[in-house]
């Protein structure tokens, strides 16, 4: 469902309760509740795999992004197929921040949580502030599913989670079956629209309008009445239970966010790649041909291509990652623009092939949408680890650009972007987005495509050579080949994956001959332009602490620096977006700050290759939980380098949560 709207600036309201536009009696001759005006609310919707926390958390995110809210999203997903019900592992959550001012993350503490079961409260609760709310089904909490979660006594009812949040008991079960009753379903079926009594109190909650899920419904289940109208009844009982019940004494309201005039629309990072990919198509005049095999997190991308032939684009599954990348390589000889998309464990398996499309200097582009790993790893979890096999993980001398987006709206320039550098330098290109950019969603201002440059694609028609042969590696001043089109009369040249002579394209093992090719394809992608920002910088060019980051920490570091710059540090940031080759102004900018810190979901990867490229002292602040950072994680990182203590906070960011953790890791299932 495609959500867009004209978003216009708006006057912030007082964050201060108020009677506001719903005070006084409401139809049935109630008082209506006071309403308190907000600057950003975070919520989250947890339960287990089957509970359709996920759609609830997608209709929130789409409802607010309709009514003009900056948002920013964190779509979490237990890694089984389906595992046990009422287990830890089986959790799935959902996380929406959404605001009046400009934000960039899904918010560190929840101020609501939605916890379906116990399961879902036990890995959930932590994350809600001092204060917050904490809305519970209590039908799910007996004594078996008590147990499954871990819980020697009911939390709900020994008063441990009162003493430090608003408990908000709902028999969301019972409401649920009763409001449904009307439609003659059975129990099974009423059952999976308790998601949508839950949404309808959320939405009472926090001011929104029912219309827009409503209308989802009447889309989704128009030829299934009856499921429609139980989906319907129970979102509108759970509406009607915040504004009746005594449980809740206030609602509250975050106004309109103050962004850009223009229209927007809510989109994940695979949703942006898959329409960037698109448009790329359109700006080059050629068709797109998508070679991929299932994986996640990047199935989604091949999911909304194959629904795009009407945009001339070809979707091919194949039956391997080595199938994927090889008929990719097949399109872009053809004259097409191939493309490929996996995870870290389909790029090893590409490894090959991926030099073939060096050796060759086709065009072809590589997504990576990276997860946790090694091996199978975690396949529904964020991770940046991948990032030394994108530069490195092929066979012999076989460099390529790489290209991180920074966020899922930043997906669509950064695939246009790969796009262009690809096709302009004759040479593969790696995209490397992550889980975090993938699933997460925030507002898109759709851009004018009619203002969007062109990527110009130049195919020759006639010899090149001084005695009118067709010498297919004979190089512009920019080191590029020409793309010649298979079937073009007098244009034929050989292909393959064994060193080319220079010029010919002939067979060649001279070792003067392999030198002066390795060389020159490592000096042809060394000078690649960008083509759009390489990097992203917050803040002066000089002071005491640079923060450096790439990929999906983007929003995180961005808010850190804000924050750290309102308290008083001498701190900025610098966002690469451009891995390879590193933006050339790069190096004088490390210099002009006395420390340097670097956020990564992994080991320290690109900090190894800022200490060796530019020889600073770059410190680390190394996460590898599946989890995105949070704002308050690197301030802290900040605050303990300036103290000289950054080692004593990794160790800690690294064993928090270790018994819970331990506990998910010993529940049934694999990944």
């Amino acid at each position: 469902m495609e959500l867009t709207t004209d978003r216009l600036a708006s006057p912030h309201q007082n964050p201060t309760a108020t009677g506001g536009p719903s005070a006084g009696p409401g139809p049935n001759g109630q008082k209506h509740k006071p309403v308190h005006a907000l600057p950003s609310v975070t919520i989250r919707f947890a339960g287990d795999s089957g509970d359709g926390m996920q759609l609830a958390g997608t209709q929130f995110t789409d409802t607010s992004a309709l009514i003009g809210n900056d948002i920013s999203t964190l779509p979490d997903f237990p890694a089984e197929i389906r595992a046990p019900a009422g287990t830890l592992a089986g959790v799935s959550g959902y996380q929406i921040h959404f605001s009046s001012t400009d934000i960039f993350t899904p918010g560190d503490e929840v101020d609501a949580l939605v916890a379906m079961n116990p399961a879902a409260l036990r890995t959930n609760v932590k994350a809600v502030r001092d204060g917050g709310i904490v809305i519970v089904n209590e039908d799910a909490f007996t004594p078996k599913d008590l147990q499954k979660a871990g819980y020697e006594a009911n939390p709900i009812e020994d008063g441990s989670l009162a003493r430090k949040y608003r408990v908000i008991k709902v028999p969301i079960n019972k409401m649920n079956a009763a409001a449904t009753k009307e439609t003659g379903l059975g129990a099974k079926d009423t059952d999976r629209c308790k998601n949508m009594y839950a949404l309808g109190l959320v939405y009472w909650l926090y001011g929104r309008p029912l219309e827009p899920t409503l209308e989802y419904i009447r889309q989704k289940f128009g030829k299934k009445p009856q499921i429609a109208s139980a989906n319907s009844l129970a979102l509108k009982a759970g509406y009607h239970f915040g504004e009746t019940t005594e449980l809740f004494n206030e609602q509250y309201q975050v106004p309109k966010a103050r962004l850009a005039p223009g229209k927007y629309r809510k989109i994940t990072g695979n949703e942006a790649t898959a329409i960037g990919m698109i448009a790329a198509a359109h700006l080059a005049d050629k068709q797109l041909v998508y070679c991929s095999y299932p994986i996640t997190p990047a199935s989604d991308i091949l999911h909304a291509l194959s629904m795009q032939k009407h945009y001339n684009v070809v979707t091919f599954q194949a039956e391997d990652e080595i199938a994927a990348v090889g008929a990719a390589i097949g399109a872009s000889f053809g004259g097409s623009l191939g493309v490929t998309g996996t995870s870290g464990p389909g790029v090893a398996l590409k490894a090959e092939a991926i030099g073939l499309a060096v050796m060759t200097e086709l065009p072809l582009v590589v997504v990576n949408v990276q997860r946790g790993g090694p091996s199978t790893g975690l396949p529904t979890k964020t991770e940046q680890a991948d990032l030394l096999q994108a530069l490195c993980g092929r066979n012999g001398e076989c460099p390529l650009p790489v290209i991180a987006p920074a966020s899922p709206a930043d997906c669509f320039a950064g695939v246009v972007e790969a796009f262009t550098i690809a096709t302009k330098y004759m040479t593969p290109v790696m995209f490397l987005s992550d889980g975090y950019i993938a699933n997460g969603a925030e507002p898109w201002l759709i851009p004018d495509v009619n203002k969007l440059p062109k990527i110009q694609v130049r195919h020759p028609s006639e010899s090149n050579g001084t005695n009118g042969e067709f010498l297919p590696y004979k190089r512009n001043e920019s080191l590029v080949r020409p793309w010649a089109i298979p079937g073009t009369p007098g244009l034929e040249h050989r292909i393959g994956g064994l060193e080319k002579q220079d010029l010919t394209g002939n067979v060649n093992y001279e070792p003067g001959n392999h030198e002066h090719m390795v060389r020159t394809r490592a000096a042809k992608v060394a000078g690649v332009q960008p083509v759009g920002q390489d990097l992203l910088w917050t803040g002066p060019e000089k002071g005491d602490v640079l923060i450096v980051g790439w990929g999906s920490t983007y929003g995180a570091i961005k808010a850190a620096t804000l924050e750290l710059r309102k308290q008083g540090v001498q701190v900025s940031a610098c966002h690469v977006r451009y891995l390879n080759p590193l933006p050339k102004r790069l190096g004088g900018l490390l210099r002009g700050f006395r420390h340097v810190l670097v956020p990564e979901m992994n080991l320290g990867q690109f900090r190894m290759i800022l200490r060796d490229r530019f020889l600073v002292d770059a410190k680390g602040l190394n996460k590898v939980k599946g989890q995105p950072f949070t704002i308050h994680e690197i301030v802290e990182g900040v605050r303990a380098l300036l103290e000289g203590r950054t080692d004593a906070y990794e160790v800690k960011v690294a064993t928090e949560d270790v018994a819970l953790d331990a506990n998910i890791a010993g529940t049934p299932g694999g990944g």
